[in-house]
């Protein structure tokens, strides 16, 4: 039997919605009382509906209660931040249109349009695939596996570059991990006045952080293996050697 991969190199958009819901930790709600936003109040049922544990106080209950059900009564807005520091950390933004149902102590949210949007633009979600899709399985690890590369391998992440194209590199003064999912690594490349995103695709997905180490190996070991150093290297070379000379200079 042969050996057949389904998966494509980037998740589905339907994924990465569930994955900004997983991983978002705050939420502003737009309705008839007017917006709110709340910090670690929502949380994401199996078929993607969002319950929201809002205190006593606020407004929200109220505007569901009265607002009349099957219409859209409230605008629900996630960010998607991207947790190692970089230029514009908002990845991406999730809008969903909806109406709530008071619950047994929460407010259930029931989304009858989604949007997510990111760099390339603005995507219509589709609901049944919203609903049937799962989160990226590094969803919830995302932010510790980005920051621990990024603050104990810098070494590493410049290795990685030997990976990118040389033209994408041009006028590179740092380059920072900016996302990783099943499906590869993105790194966020910073010029001195402008950005751009390049992704390492792993040659099969990783279902969990051990598979995602595997991954990292073998992305490493194709960036060793790689002829001559890229123009990022060059480029903190020189800058390193004029570091040191002007630390000497000082001297």
């Amino acid at each position: 039997m042969g050996d057949h991969h389904s998966w494509t190199a980037a998740p589905a958009t339907a994924q990465r919605a569930r994955s900004v819901l997983a991983a978002a930790w705050s939420c502003a709600v737009t309705a008839e009382g007017g917006r709110e936003e709340f910090i670690g109040v929502h949380t994401v049922a199996e078929d993607g509906r969002v319950l929201l544990h809002l205190p006593d106080d606020s407004m929200l209950t109220t505007a569901a209660i009265c607002a009349p059900r099957g219409e859209p009564s409230a605008v629900l807005e996630f960010a998607d931040v991207a947790p190692v520091p970089v230029r514009n950390r908002i990845r991406a933004r999730l809008w969903m249109a909806g109406w709530f149902a008071p619950g047994d102590g929460h407010l259930t949210f029931h989304p009858t349009r989604a949007v997510l949007r990111e760099p390339g633009g603005a995507v219509v979600v589709d609901l049944d695939e919203y609903a049937a899709a799962e989160p990226d399985p590094l969803a919830l690890a995302e932010a510790q596996l980005l920051t621990h590369l990024a603050d104990a391998h810098p070494d590493a992440v410049g290795r990685l570059t030997r990976l990118v194209e040389p033209e994408s590199l041009h006028g590179a003064v740092r380059v920072q991990p900016l996302a990783v999912d099943r499906h590869g690594l993105t790194l966020r490349i910073e010029q001195a006045r402008g950005h751009g995103d390049v992704r390492l695709p792993f040659h099969r997905p990783a279902d969990d952080v051990g598979q995602l180490t595997e991954r990292m190996h073998v992305l490493l070991t194709q960036a060793s293996a790689a002829n001559c150093p890229r123009t990022f290297q060059r480029q903190r070379q020189r800058q390193g050697q004029s570091q040191r000379r002007r630390t000497e200079g000082d001297g």
